[in-house]
């Protein structure tokens, strides 16, 4: 019996390979071809690797022109955005960006030479180019990682200076109070508008089509909202796309309603000349949209018009007496009335459609600002990293002024990206572009996808031209905090944003996306691929854990963690206490055991309630703020006992999720605005520290590019209590479900050799000579996929035949380490029914595969496996050992697979090595 498996990726990779677009060779199978370069060309700056391209013009303006998936061919930006964009005091200002493209559908190279730098924004003064550099220090532990890797990862770096503008900010602020405005984004008509429609016709609308804003109607008939105006306004102003309709007097157009008269301003587009009071003026240019504003002044209205909103032409001057107290937008008769033509053309009318946008209702001028933040400046860093898809970005602000300012808020990316789908209507779930982004303001989560607080992908209101009607395609990202910083930045002092990273996929298969993810990491966080093998001490009596260490010597365990429960305190600054520790932290040593402890800091309760989060509900019901007094000391007690003592290994149960603080009397915060900021840069900045000595941190929380060593594989605590039976089958589809994005080393699963939350004997190992099968099993799980589980209990072994088949189990691991912390192809997923199993592959090492297997069924199974090889780097033939060290040539198809028999006892398992 033959059992054909062909997986989506090798399909996906087949046809990458055939693609002409796409690199050769693949760089998911190869080490060092595509080496990063930046260099000025032309008027622009162009990082390229062969794999990922982004341009950034540098003459006439500041912006990114081009980003090119240099693997498929693809271009991911369809218009220009600034650089990063800045609240300096409660006012907006971008870095860089042009302003002048037609539409925003896809950015053709000729429009660019008619493209201006964006106005009262930061100007680009000069560029630096360089190598990568660490994000913060590493201290290497190569004792637990299956190879070597650089840090920080090779690349290159560019750095665009931006300074304030030689004029300042001149008009940074408005010129006048915005009073109100509508862009007619929403999804209904705001209530505020009252709705006016002819009878001639049952499609007569405002919102035609749910589209507000817009207008269906015959050309001499009335669709018109109607509203009154705040006091005080003195201009109105309203963009207008005349589209198709042909009203004549009848055109779109605003109405100014005032006691004695209306002045009606509108679009005359039978003869192509706007017209005031009914009466045609001079032409306008067909096809254009054009912004008509009416100036309200004491005695008269001046109605201008502009194509840009820059440069506005006066049409007419209508005297009036008195106050106007509403507006109407839309077509109305002669006078602005809500009247039909009662004289309608001979010929046959057809519907015709007109836009309305941008409408602004302003009030007084607004008193002269000063030049703005003119001492600031603003570095934009990029790196592009060797032989990977991806790039990352961050921002510096610098305050070389007098003055203190306020970094109120800020983007560090915008990419106004291609959309992935054009959907008409309103979609539930939408496809998104290829392109994985996160940063490393991270927390509140196991996986990246709850965890990237600072990620967004939404609608862009500035692209008016696209296929969804309610312009609600997802295709703008941006990079920024969901709260504040809000921070002061005194003269001389400097800002740094979190990092962004950005990867480009060139498929959408998810498991080619998975090793393209996992590759990244081991990138960026190469500490990620540290995989000790670990054990979790419940007893923190030195008896017992001296026993525990002993132990962990004996069989080749790396790692003793004094976990929860066990009566270790990271938190007692009793001398006596910590020179207590630091004796088990030295027996450790001195057996080549390196020893942690425990601490909880989310949903726990500080020393008092004043320095818990205030008002705003924690995420996990309670949280010390790490900006009071009591956040500050427990870091710094964290930080003091791992110094005295020697502790290398830091479990931080609950790490900060993210809360939000509103106290006003904390020492490291001012309030709720930047309390999210100062509690990640609180816990962040330790965790590097820790890094920098070399402290191992088991954080169930998405911590990685800060330092984070590991998170949950797949983690209920319940589960840990169901029948051992059962706890099998679940950890191998935890395994198989948690390394998708997660690299083996990246998450710990659990084995609890002591009852944990319930289930008596069935649950638990204990005696573990009298279950030495099950025993088994979970190590072939755990070790069989390179993860490392929290063996919890007092000991790893009791009897000689236990120790034998615990040591044995490690010395497999050690001896195929490399293989088994590669990455894992996903086969079959564990659902009890047939064999299970999947296959490590490492293109670069010396074993190129290692397939494991499992038979949770009461009956031996034989049958021949396709297995795809494709991601093993072989491409003719590949020599497959079974477990019991026989080796047999397979030749591979041109789907690289080859076809095993396999044969798997009973309740067992196997594993073939890949060669």
């Amino acid at each position: 019996m033959k059992t054909l498996f062909v997986t989506p990726a090798v399909l996906l990779a087949m046809s990458c390979l055939a693609n002409t677009f796409a690199a050769q060779p693949d760089w998911l199978l190869r080490g060092q071809n595509y080496p990063a370069t930046v260099a000025e060309v032309g008027d622009t700056v162009v990082l390229d690797n062969g794999l990922v391209k982004r341009t950034i013009r540098t003459k006439n303006g500041s912006g990114t022109i081009g980003f090119d998936n240099r693997l498929t061919g693809e271009q991911l930006l369809r218009s220009v955005r600034p650089e990063a964009l800045l609240n300096i005091d409660g006012t907006d200002y971008a870095v860089g960006g042009l302003v002048g493209q037609p539409i925003q559908n896809y950015l053709n190279p000729d429009w660019l030479a008619k493209m201006t730098p964006q106005p009262n924004a930061f100007v680009l003064d000069r560029t630096e180019f360089g190598k990568t550099q660490q994000r913060f220090a590493w201290k290497k532990r190569p004792e637990w990682m299956p190879k070597d890797l650089p840090w920080p990862a090779p690349g290159v770096s560019a750095t665009l200076f931006y300074r304030a503008p030689a004029e300042g900010f001149v008009g940074a602020a408005p010129a006048r109070k915005v009073l109100l405005a509508d862009d007619f984004l929403q999804q209904k008509l705001d209530p505020a508008w009252t709705a006016h429609y002819s009878k001639a016709h049952d499609r007569t609308s405002f919102e035609n089509e749910g589209k507000v804003g817009e207008i269906m109607a015959l050309p001499q008939t009335f669709a018109a909202v109607e509203r009154d105006l705040p006091t005080g306004t003195q201009i109105v102003q309203c963009k207008i796309d005349p589209g198709t309709d042909r009203g004549g007097l009848w055109g779109p157009g605003i109405v100014l309603m005032y006691p004695e008269k209306n002045i009606k301003f509108n679009l005359f587009a039978i003869k192509q000349k706007f017209a005031v009071l009914d009466e045609p003026a001079e032409k306008y240019q067909d096809g254009k949209s054009y912004l008509l504003r009416m100036r309200i002044v004491p005695g008269a209205v001046f109605c201008e018009s502009s194509l840009d909103g820059k440069a506005w032409s006066l049409v007419r001057k209508v005297d009036v007496a008195g106050t106007p107290r509403s507006v109407r937008l839309g077509k109305t008769g002669r006078d602005g009335a809500l009247v039909d033509n009662d004289k309608p053309s001979a010929e046959k009318a057809e519907l015709g459609r007109c836009k309305f946008d941008e409408f602004r209702a302003f009030g007084e001028q607004l008193p002269p600002t000063d030049k703005g933040p003119v001492g600031l400046q603003v570095e934009v860093h990029y790196e592009l990293f060797d032989d990977l898809p991806l790039l990352s970005k961050w921002i510096v602000v610098r305050n070389g002024g007098e003055s203190t300012v306020r970094v109120k808020s800020f983007v560090a990316e915008m990419l106004a990206l291609t959309e992935s789908e054009s959907t008409v209507d309103e979609n539930t779930t939408w496809n998104y572009p290829k392109l994985h982004v996160e940063t490393d303001y991270a927390f509140d989560s196991m996986n990246i996808r709850g965890a990237n607080a600072a990620v967004s992908v939404g609608p862009d209101p500035q692209y008016k031209t696209q296929v969804n009607y309610g312009l609600k395609t997802p295709c703008l990202l941006q990079c920024k905090p969901p709260l504040g910083p809000d921070l002061s930045l005194s003269a001389g002092q400097q800002f740094e944003s979190f990092r962004v990273f950005e990867l480009a996929f060139d498929s959408t298969d998810r498991e080619r996306n998975g090793l393209a993810m996992r590759r990244m990491y081991r990138c960026i966080s190469p500490w990620v691929t540290e995989n000790p093998i670990l054990m979790h001490v419940r007893d923190a009596k030195p008896e017992a854990v001296k026993l525990a260490i002993d132990q962990c010597a004996d069989v080749g365990f790396e790692m003793a963690i004094l976990t929860f429960g066990s009566g270790f305190n990271y938190e007692n600054a009793d001398p006596v206490y910590q020179a207590k520790i630091k004796e088990l932290v030295d027996y450790g040593k001195s057996k080549g055991v390196t020893l942690g402890g425990y601490s909880l800091l989310a949903s726990r309760k500080a020393g008092t309630p004043q320095d818990n989060t205030q008002g705003v509900p924690a995420r996990f019901g309670v949280m010390p703020c790490l900006g009071a007094q009591w956040g500050i000391d427990y870091l710094k007690q964290l930080q003091h006992f791992m110094e005295v003592s020697g502790l290398a290994v830091l479990e931080h149960d609950g790490s900060y999720p993210g809360d939000r603080c509103a106290a006003t009397n904390h020492p490291g915060h001012h309030g709720l605005e930047d309390s999210q900021w100062v509690q990640w840069r609180g816990i962040t900045d330790f965790y590097k520290t820790c890094r920098a000595r070399g402290v191992y941190l088991n954080i169930p929380d998405w911590y990685f590019l800060s330092g984070g060593s590991k998170t949950g594989m797949g983690y209920r605590e319940v589960n840990w209590s169901l029948p051992r039976e059962y706890q099998e089958i679940i950890e191998r589809q935890n395994i198989y479900d948690g390394t998708w994005e997660k690299t083996p080393s990246m998450g710990w699963m659990f084995v609890p050799l002591t009852q944990y939350h319930g289930g008596g004997a069935a649950a638990t190992i204990e005696p573990l000579k009298d279950h030495l099968p099950h025993y088994d099993l979970r190590m072939a799980n755990l070790f069989g996929a390179g993860v490392q589980a929290c063996y919890r209990g007092p000991r790893l072994y009791d009897a000689d035949q236990t120790r034998t088949q615990v040591k044995k189990w490690v010395d497999f691991y050690k001896a195929h380490r490399q293989i088994l912390d590669a990455d894992i192809i996903h086969l079959r997923r564990a659902d009890g029914r047939d064999l299970d199993y999947f296959l490590h592959v490492d293109p670069l090492g010396k074993e190129k595969g290692l397939l494991m297997i499992y038979n949770p069924l009461p009956t031996p199974v034989a049958k021949t496996l396709s297995i795809p090889l494709y991601y093993t780097g072989l491409t003719d033939s590949a020599n497959v050992r079974n477990a019991d060290g026989g080796t047999k040539a397979y030749p591979l198809d041109r789907a690289y697979h080859i076809d095993l028999p396999v044969a798997i006892p009973s309740n067992s398992y196997s594993h073939f090595v890949i060669q």
